[in-house]
C-alpha cells in the first residue's frame, strides 16, 4: 500500500476516534443533576406541572367540576400574562378520584409520578385523608379547596401536617356559625341533628354544631345517622319529628340533603332545616323542589352575587357558559395561592414552595383578604349564611372569624 495513503488513513482513524471520544467513548462528563420531582432542573421555558385530584364523577362531582373550572381559569389567566419565573407556564394534569377515598389515593399516586410541584384537591374531607400519606412521603404540597375537617392540616396531637394546606375555613368555625345562627336568627331552643355516619366531614360538622349549641344552654333533642347514598330518610325523620325540634341540622352533601329536605316536608315538618357548605353546589332545588327548600339555610364560603365577585363571575361565564358557585371561587383561590407561592419562592423546588405557602400571611383573594396561620396551615376568612327563597339562594349575613 502507498505510504502516503497509509498516512492519510492513519490520520483519518485518529480523527474518527477523537469524534467518538467526544461523543462519549472516552471518560464521561459529570452527569447532569437529576430533576428533583417538582424541581427547577430544565430550561427557563419548561412547563410547571400541577396535579388536579378532583371529584369529576360520582356523588360529589359538582364540587370537583366547579373547583376544576376555577383552577383552570386562574392558571389560564397567569399563562396568558406570560407565566411565572421568566416565562414558565403552568401545565395542569387532571385525575378523577370518582368521589371515593380509595380512588383519591390512587389518583395522588399517579400525579406524584408526573413530577408535579403540587396537587390541588381533593375537594372532600375523606378524599383528602386518603391522599395525605402519599404526598407526605413524596414531599409534594397538597392544597384542598374545600376540605373543612380540622384533622387534615393539624393532627390530633397538635402537630401540623407539613405538606397539607387549605383555602377554606374549618369545621369548628363553620359549626359555630351554624349553631349561633340557629340560636340568634331562628330563635331555636332545641335542635335535631342528622348526619352521615361514614363521612368525616359530616360527623365533624355535627359535633361542632352540637358543642356550640349546647354550650349556649340549648338542647339537642335527637341525633340520627344515615349513610351517604341513602334514599329513604323517612324512619329517621319520624324519630326527629317526634322530638319536636325547633330546627334540624343536616350537615352532609347536596344529594343526600336534598332528599332529606323533600321527605321531611312530605312528612309534615315545616320548620327550618340547616346545612353546611355541602349545600353550596348541586341541584338541591331540582331534587327537593323550590317550595320545599323555603325556610332552609346553609353556611357557605361566598355569596356568588356579591358585587365584588362580578368580574370573576363574568370571566367564568365567558369561559364555561355557566354560572360559578362557591366551589368555583375556592378552586380559583387555591390555584392563586400556589401561583403566589411560586412567585414568592422564586422557585418550584418542593421545600421552597411549601415554605412560601406557609408564609403567605395576608393574601388578597377574589373573595376578600384571608390571613394564613403558619402553625395550622389554615386561612382565617369569612363565612356567609344563605337562605333558599323560592328556589334561589339569597344572602342573609356574613360572619367574620374571631
Amino acid at each position: 500500500m502507498n505510504p502516503r495513503k497509509n498516512g492519510i488513513l492513519s490520520l483519518l482513524l485518529v480523527l474518527l476516534c477523537s469524534v467518538l471520544v467526544l461523543a462519549g467513548c472516552g471518560t464521561p462528563a459529570a452527569p447532569a443533576t437529576p430533576a428533583t420531582p417538582g424541581g427547577d432542573a430544565g430550561s427557563a421555558g419548561e412547563p410547571i406541572n400541577v396535579g388536579l385530584n378532583l371529584e369529576l364523577t360520582g356523588s360529589s362531582a359538582e364540587f370537583g367540576l366547579s373547583g376544576q373550572n376555577g383552577m383552570k381559569l386562574a392558571f389560564d389567566k397567569v399563562n396568558a400574562e406570560g407565566g411565572v419565573l421568566d416565562g414558565r407556564l403552568f401545565n395542569y394534569i387532571s385525575a378523577d378520584n370518582k368521589s371515593e377515598a380509595g380512588e383519591a389515593t390512587s389518583a395522588t399516586t399517579r400525579l406524584v409520578g408526573e413530577d408535579v410541584i403540587a396537587i390541588l384537591g381533593p375537594m372532600t374531607t375523606a378524599a383528602v385523608l386518603g391522599s395525605i400519606q402519599i404526598v407526605t412521603d413524596n414531599n409534594v404540597v397538597l392544597i384542598t379547596p374545600s376540605g373543612t375537617n380540622a384533622r387534615l392540616t393539624v393532627n390530633e396531637d397538635g402537630t401540623v401536617n407539613p405538606w397539607i394546606f387549605r383555602a377554606c375555613f374549618i369545621d369548628p368555625f363553620q359549626g359555630e356559625v351554624a349553631a349561633n345562627f340557629a340560636i340568634d336568627a331562628l330563635g331555636a331552643e332545641t335542635a335535631a341533628i342528622a348526619y352521615d355516619i361514614v363521612g368525616d366531614y359530616s360527623g365533624g360538622l355535627a359535633e361542632n354544631f352540637k358543642r356550640t349549641f349546647e354550650a349556649a344552654g340549648k338542647t339537642v333533642v335527637r341525633e340520627e345517622q344515615f349513610s351517604a347514598g341513602d334514599v329513604d330518610f323517612r324512619p329517621i325523620i319520624e324519630n326527629i319529628k317526634s322530638a319536636e325540634p325547633d330546627v334540624i341540622f343536616v350537615p352532609a352533601y347536596y344529594t343526600d340533603d336534598a332528599h332529606f329536605v323533600l321527605q321531611a316536608r312530605d312528612a309534615g315538618f315545616t320548620g327550618p332545616i340547616m346545612g353546611g357548605d355541602g349545600w353550596g353546589s348541586g341541584d338541591m332545588v331540582g331534587i327537593a323542589g323550590a317550595d320545599n327548600m323555603n325556610n332552609t339555610y346553609c353556611v357557605d364560603f361566598v355569596y356568588i352575587d356579591d358585587p365584588s365577585l362580578q368580574d370573576f363571575v363574568n370571566e367564568y361565564q365567558t369561559a364555561y357558559g355557566r354560572a360559578p358557585d362557591g366551589f368555583s371561587v375556592l378552586g380559583y383561590e387555591t390555584a392563586s395561592m400556589l401561583i403566589e407561592a411560586v412567585k414568592n419562592a422564586g422557585s418550584t423546588e418542593p421545600e421552597a414552595v411549601r415554605s412560601a405557602l406557609e408564609n403567605l400571611g395576608e393574601f388578597a383573594s377574589i373573595s376578600g383578604v384571608m390571613t394564613f396561620d403558619p402553625e395550622t396551615h389554615n386561612p382565617a376568612k369569612n363565612a356567609v349564611i344563605l337562605e333558599f327563597v323560592n328556589g334561589v339562594r339569597e344572602f342573609k349575613q356574613i360572619v367574620a372569624p374571631k
